[in-house]
């Protein structure tokens, strides 16, 4: 009778919390719902129309084409599609000294074509410069914030689950070893969905910045499993919607190569080419020629592979077939202006070394009188210049730190230690903090991504909502600069005042955030705590392996 007593009260205390767990996601959930649709109304006169206006231009221009190229059926599907297709070759065609005016990479050329669409047949006579019916970019926008909080739940429960209970704050040491990973999962979620720069940033402004959250976070949580392939796929889908995310995807090539995993780091790049071959296939593969050569260098393949046995067959044919792919375009006159103009004009567009309202080292390099291409050193032999700048040595400084973040979560993954969690989301911050010509909204992923860190310490968390106020900032900094209101002309003062102290405090809490993903600790600077766990965590770490 006793065991039976004890046993319901035990399943009425489990029910009772899973109650108390679904209430609060909801309440998270409504809550975040109603921030973003207060954002939006309250952000109508103080609106960024740029960017809303130059995603219209361009949906409208794939429209056109299509309409130029299919005049019978002007309005289908086809035209579309066959105006999308052609749209980048023109723009390079048409283009005056380099100068394409559009940088947008293949998908998110297609969701803004698609938007244009959407709205021009609901409204016909729409001012391209007045573009009504944003909300299903805001929607796309509050899809993708939402994906990202899950995919953040999942990714601190499986660290802190593998963590085995090792911590280094005294908080969470409290909190029963079995409810700790659930409890930090929701509270990483729930503080990332509620992110303010985030929110500004998405319906405020509105932006579409939070587009490749989602597929970084699934990458990681992907290459957490061990799942190599799928974290290739996910990181050439998510440049396919701004390229930004290929300046930290080398994080993920260099993780498993710490690990002398040779083999993971060539089915991540196999994933990677893959997805990116086929969505841009048709750009790649225009003549019969070129399809026949793929198809049968494909099968061939697919029979040596499938003959001897290979581990990872599956990888292994597509990512030989994507390769083919490209090389076919290469020789068969398929076209590559997607590339050069989705991603290799964006990287030259803006020759500065920061953009706008930025707090990192070179808007603090500006300020000392340096520009991106200064010739801190040069040298001339024959006709041959060579000449050191900012913008390499920042590239060269921001890799080495890509590696050293690299390093940190290999040797975090076989030591089960949660500090693999703040080496994730480092790329992020590094890359804001030391690159050229980064743009103010860029730290909005390090805000939203350094949310893991609620689930490692209480200093971190700090970090984090640090990094969080400056993001917004930055932020609201420009918007306001942008309508120059009278009521908001102290706020713009204060904010460009502080500018220079807040670089320093940015730069501070990067730094924190690279010590502790770094994967090793000088003993006097070792916490005892960590240092107590560091023989526990060497004993699991063949286990970690094979995780």
């Amino acid at each position: 009778m006793v065991v039976r007593s004890l046993f319901r009260r035990l399943c009425a205390g489990q029910f009772a919390r899973r109650i108390f767990v679904a209430l609060l996601v909801i309440t998270l959930l409504v809550a975040g719902i109603g921030l973003r649709q207060w954002t939006w109304q309250k952000t109508k006169h103080v609106r960024f129309q740029h960017d809303i206006v130059n995603g219209f231009y361009w949906g409208s221009e794939t429209l056109a084409e299509g309409r130029k190229l299919s005049p019978d059926a002007p309005d289908s599907w086809f035209a579309f599609f066959r105006g999308y297709f052609a749209l980048y070759d023109r723009v390079k065609r048409e283009a005056y000294e380099g100068d394409y005016g559009l940088d947008y990479p293949p998908l998110r050329l297609l969701a803004m074509s698609i938007w244009a669409r959407q709205v021009r047949e609901q409204f016909p006579g729409v001012d391209d410069g007045h573009p009504e019916h944003v909300k299903p970019l805001l929607h796309a926008n509050l899809v993708c914030e939402l994906i990202s909080a899950v995919a953040l739940f999942f990714l601190v429960r499986l660290w802190m689950r593998r963590a085995s209970g090792a911590t280094g704050s005294p908080f969470w040491r409290r909190v029963p070893a079995e409810r700790r990973a659930l409890i930090c999962g929701l509270t990483a979620a729930g503080v990332a969905w509620l992110e303010p720069s985030m929110i500004l940033d998405a319906h405020g402004w509105p932006q579409w910045d939070a587009w490749i959250v989602p597929f970084y976070l699934l990458a990681a949580l992907a290459a957490s499993t061990k799942r190599w392939f799928w974290c290739g796929c996910l990181l050439a889908a998510g440049a396919m919607l701004k390229g930004q995310l290929l300046f930290v995807a080398p994080f993920f090539v260099l993780w498993p190569l710490w690990q002398k995993r040779w083999a993971s780091a060539l089915r991540l790049l196999a994933g990677f080419t893959t997805t990116a071959a086929l969505l841009v296939s048709p750009w790649l593969l225009r003549t019969p020629a070129a399809w026949i050569s793929v198809t049968i260098i494909g099968l061939v393949g697919s029979f040596i592979i499938l003959r001897r046995r290979l581990p990872h067959a599956g990888a292994w044919i597509a990512g030989l077939t994507a390769l083919t792919a490209f090389i076919a375009g290469a020789l068969a006159g398929g076209s590559f202006a997607w590339l050069q103009i989705g991603f290799l004009y964006g990287s030259e567009h803006y020759p500065y070394l920061f953009i706008s309202s930025c707090y990192n080292l070179p808007f603090l390099l500006d300020n000392l009188g340096w520009s991106l291409k200064w010739p801190m050193w040069s040298y001339e032999f024959g006709s041959r210049y060579v000449a050191i700048t900012p913008q390499w040595t920042l590239r060269v400084l921001y890799l080495g730190t890509l590696a050293l973040c690299a390093r940190g979560a290999a040797r975090h993954t076989r030591n089960r230690d949660p500090r693999g969690l703040i080496a994730i989301a480092a790329p992020w911050l590094v890359m804001f903090a030391l690159l050229g010509q980064m743009q103010e909204r860029y730290l909005v992923w390090g805000a939203v991504v350094s949310a893991v860190a609620l689930g490692v310490s209480v200093r971190l968390s700090t970090i984090h909502f640090v990094i969080s106020v400056a993001s917004t900032a930055m932020i609201a900094h420009v918007m306001l600069i942008d309508k120059k209101l009278e009521a908001t002309l102290r706020v713009i003062n204060l904010l460009h005042n502080v500018r220079p102290y807040a670089s320093g405090v940015v730069l501070v809490c990067v730094a924190v955030c690279l010590w502790d993903a770094l994967p090793v600790r000088l003993p006097m600077f070792q916490s005892r705590r960590y240092r107590r766990l560091e023989p526990a965590s060497l004993s699991l770490g063949a286990t970690a392996e094979e995780v």
